[in-house]
């Protein structure tokens, strides 16, 4: 089995979905490792690094000859992949809601597409997901990103000369990203708070120090789908908006995190509320890419209103490549690994989670949650 990976071409995609560590220890199953030359180099990882562990580094058209498998971050136009062959698995972030029509040319062009999107959230696939690990990145260099921007300390400082109070930090969205910039805040000496629609997130709020703001009655109870929240009433969200609005103007930086699946993300702050907060303070909206939490947010660009800056990355990730990568290629040698079938030298999916992750296979869109959606 030959296993293939191309320089990421999306604008702005730093990250590379193999390193030197997971080539070695695909060798090890086996497997032909090839790389296109340069493909690491943003994320701070030489060819010579590859060829070191036994990968073989060269033009993108060598790399993918006779490949059985091509792994990506960003899935590439299949048009690309010509020479790797039919029917080859293609591991990658699909995007697969917004961009069906790539869903179609991949099934077109006979690969089998498997979205890591659609790892589905289970103990034995936690190794696996790509979101998790990356929303755990995007949650701290939020956090980064957001203290640099506003310029002031963090924590409490007493000195000589007075008291320097420590910054409120108000986080919005609980998931994996949210904890992580609650975490992170708290590290650094601010006073942090933070909301969710999921009852159940009020435990992990308070058991990292974090004050939990929740309307009082409505909120979801458990998890959502997939460990996501749904979609809420008008009624809970109005009793949501008001609560926000009252706090929110007491907050120093506010960071936005929700998302749902398949959908916009879904609008947390409107300019009204913005309008309330002290000039200097800083909203980092990390949903940006899918359309944002806040109003007025514009990925990778900061946006001033009522002297209030709003900022978000197109692809936060990547501002951490070097650490982005390392877990992103972690997640798919221990997805490709766990199925990795000796005798017949490839990977042989199952039902569970070879049938969430996948697309297309044979020429058909194939997935079940695609062809619900339409």
């Amino acid at each position: 089995m030959k296993i293939a990976v191309l320089k990421e071409r999306a604008e702005g995609e730093t990250r590379v979905a193999l390193t030197p560590e997971t080539a070695k220890k695909f060798i090890a199953l086996g497997a032909d490792v090839a790389i296109e030359a340069g493909a690491g180099e943003a994320a701070a990882i030489s060819d010579a690094a590859y060829t070191d562990v036994g990968a073989t580094v060269g033009p993108a058209q060598e790399a993918l000859k006779d490949a059985g498998i091509v792994l990506g971050v960003q899935a590439p136009d299949p048009a690309t992949l010509g020479g790797a062959k039919e029917g080859a698995f293609v591991a990658a972030l699909f995007d697969p809601f917004r961009e069906r029509e790539r869903v179609d040319a991949y099934a077109k062009a006979g690969l089998e597409a498997l979205s890591m999107e659609f790892m589905p959230r289970i103990t034995r696939a936690q190794s696996m997901d790509v979101l998790s690990s990356q929303s755990n990145l995007s949650g701290y260099k939020a956090v980064i990103a957001a203290a640099d921007q506003y310029g002031r300390a963090f924590p409490m400082m007493m000195t000589a000369a007075g008291t320097v109070q420590p910054a409120r930090v108000f986080v919005m969205g609980v998931g994996v990203a949210g904890l992580q910039a609650i975490a992170t805040a708290k590290r650094m000496g601010a006073q942090v708070s933070a909301t969710d629609v999921r009852s159940a997130t009020r435990e992990q709020i308070e058991s990292l120090g974090a004050k939990a703001i929740f309307v009082a009655e409505g909120g979801i109870e458990g998890e959502g789908s997939g460990g996501y929240a749904s979609e809420m009433s008008d009624e809970y969200k109005a009793a949501q908006a008001k609560l926000v609005s009252e706090h929110i103007a007491k907050q120093d930086i506010v960071i936005t995190t929700a998302l749902i699946p398949g959908r916009p993300a879904p609008r947390l702050i409107s300019d009204d509320q913005i309008a309330t907060m002290k000039p200097g303070s800083v909203i980092f909206d990390i949903a940006v890419p899918q359309g944002g939490n806040v109003e007025g947010a514009v990925a990778d660009q900061l946006v001033t209103r009522h002297g209030v800056t709003i900022m978000g990355y197109a692809n936060t990730p990547a501002h951490l490549a070097p650490d982005a990568s390392a877990l992103f290629a972690r997640n798919l040698y221990n997805f490709l690994s766990a199925f990795w079938d000796a005798e017949e030298g490839r990977p042989v999916l199952d039902e569970e989670i070879g049938d969430a992750v996948r697309l297309t296979q044979g020429g058909q869109v194939v997935s079940a949650r695609l062809l619900e959606a339409g």
